[in-house]
């Protein structure tokens, strides 16, 4: 029984988890060739796509919500409804994005309040303002994303995100270094290699869905024939949620990052890296967790409540047994992996003593990850959004705070602290869904 269901997650999984570390190797190739420039405008990125983070996943979490409503739909075959749960997405997907945008720009101002080194101040100031306007083209390419995963059709995203890649490291190449008679911008042109790469990526991905022939009995069209104000209330009361989940969860990580940056500017570089590259794996959690979510929708909408089980279950197992090799890649690896990133010997030994708690947390990271993604294929939210909030800021952050100054233990204690926030975490989410599948 497991044996089909894994075979038919990781099918899903694929390019899913393709299309994410796709996704994630535009931040990885900002930050190696930002890293060229500098310590210092490495840890400028550092800090500001900390802080960027905290909008653009209230974003993702609003615009997942057309997933599991696609899913369930395509699962019970009400084939033009997934159409008409496209575009009403689109509405709340676009206007959510242009608050996002404003917020950002705002409250970029915000990082002169959190004593950071002067050198990288306005440089993140700057940057995490241009990663603003890109939330338009990232919400827009959401919205179709999203609805991509909830009928199966999932290759083009990856190949068009894969294709971004290119685009993002010439602008990198342009714009950071002064290339092709173009001013040497540093980590600003890091910041417009993005916006560009996420334009590309929503106009390709909108013109192959409504191009597709495959996808025609869905109607995947711009053509309104009503606002429904009852669908997209129903959008973002699972959307809201999603996005509180992840805010609860990245904001923890953004509140470790701006703690390090009070030990210095190497220590704020080498949490970036190892941060960096524990964010490889967990881009294959999430494809795992979004897999898990397709195929715990489409057995809710057949009304199989075995199915429901077996398919969250076996999500969970499979992701555990991968990040479980993930950690142990990151021991053995640890001294060579992050000199990827920059040549500063005490930035290197500091990150590869990182790796090693890194390596521990992969199991609880990836499992976390899946409940989320089962919970929300139930369209279960609010319970797992008061986990979210209690693991982290109720017991993983005061942790790694005392362990780092009151143990003396410094980033590594904030490290440990994150550690105990994902295993309560995942704990608590296995519990939620054996609880909730079990009615």
């Amino acid at each position: 029984m497991f044996k089909r269901h894994f075979k038919e997650t990781i099918l899903l999984a694929l390019p899913m988890i393709v299309g994410q570390i796709g996704q994630l190797s535009m931040s990885i190739a900002d930050n190696v060739m930002v890293g060229r420039v500098g310590t210092d405008a490495l840890a400028a990125a550092a800090i500001g796509n900390a802080l960027f983070m905290l909008v653009m996943v209230v974003g993702f979490g609003i615009s997942m919500a057309i997933t599991p409503l696609t899913a369930m739909a395509a699962g019970a075959r009400r084939d033009t409804d997934c159409g008409v749960i496209l575009r009403q997405g689109l509405i709340v997907n676009l206007l959510s994005g242009v608050l996002l945008c404003v917020v950002t720009l705002v409250g970029a101002e915000s990082i002169r309040f959190f004593h950071q080194p002067e050198t990288i101040v306005e440089p993140a100031i700057l940057y995490m303002q241009v990663l603003g306007f890109s939330m338009l083209p990232l919400m827009l390419f959401q919205s179709f994303r999203q609805f991509a995963e909830g009928v199966s059709f999932l290759k083009p995203a990856m190949v068009i995100t894969l294709l971004a890649n290119l685009v993002n490291i010439a602008v990198n190449w342009i714009f950071i270094y002064g290339n092709l008679g173009a001013p040497a911008l540093g980590v600003i042109g890091a910041g417009l290699a993005t916006f560009f790469s996420r334009t590309f990526m929503a106009l390709s991905l909108m013109w192959v869905i409504m191009t597709a022939p495959s996808l025609k009995r869905f109607d995947p069209s711009l053509r309104y024939r009503k606002i429904d104000i009852l669908l997209m209330k129903t959008l973002l009361k699972i959307g809201i949620p999603g996005a509180c989940q992840y805010f609860f969860e990245v904001s923890a990580f953004t509140a470790s990052a701006v703690i390090v940056g009070w030990m210095g500017t190497q220590a704020l570089a080498a949490h970036q890296i190892a941060l960096n590259l524990a964010s490889i794996s967990f881009m294959v959690a999430m494809g795992i967790a979004g897999a898990g979510t397709i195929r715990v929708s489409h057995a809710l909408g057949r009304d199989s409540a075995r199915d429901v089980r077996t398919a969250g279950f076996s999500a969970v197992l499979l992701c555990a047994g991968f990040m479980a090799t993930s950690g142990l890649v990151f021991v053995l690896f640890r001294e060579s992996l992050p000199m990827f990133y920059v040549s500063d010997m005490e930035v290197t030994k500091m990150a590869a003593s990182l790796l090693v708690i890194v390596a521990f947390f992969q199991i609880s990271d990836g499992t976390q990850s899946v409940g989320l993604g089962i919970l929300r294929g139930i369209t279960d939210m609010k319970i797992p959004t008061l986990i979210t909030l209690t693991a982290y800021w109720v017991i993983g952050l005061p942790s790694g705070y005392v362990l780092a100054f009151h143990f003396d233990l410094g980033i590594y204690g904030v490290w440990y602290g994150l550690l105990i926030g994902l295993t309560a975490s995942a704990l608590l989410m296995m519990l939620r869904f054996n609880v909730k599948t079990k009615k």
